[in-house]
């Protein structure tokens, strides 16, 4: 048998001796962190590969010819991705606080 989700929530808050509104505000906030952390490891993993800060500095690279586009376009969308995700996270966790 599957319990309701309320059930489940209720049950975890009683247990845990906390209100259920501070169980969801804290299971988010957890959820938001390693969404981020993750989020930053990829970042890490992009800025690192092409010795770059950010997608400002790695699309001023391709501006003055020291990085070849050919090869790294793929990179600098996802890192534009990436930052945005990371900075609306960011923004989240901020109004969770």
């Amino acid at each position: 048998m599957i319990l309701p989700t309320t059930e489940i929530l209720s049950d975890v808050a009683e247990e845990l001796h906390i209100p259920e509104d501070d169980l969801i505000r804290r299971g988010v906030h957890s959820y938001l962190e390693r969404q981020l952390r993750t989020i930053r490891v990829e970042i890490f993993e992009i800025t690192s590969r092409h010795n770059i800060s950010g997608v400002d500095e790695m699309d001023e690279r391709y501006k003055n010819g020291t990085l070849e586009e050919a090869d790294t376009w793929q990179d600098l969308q996802r890192l534009d991705h990436l930052e945005y995700k990371r900075d609306r996270l960011q923004q989240l966790l901020e109004v969770l606080s």
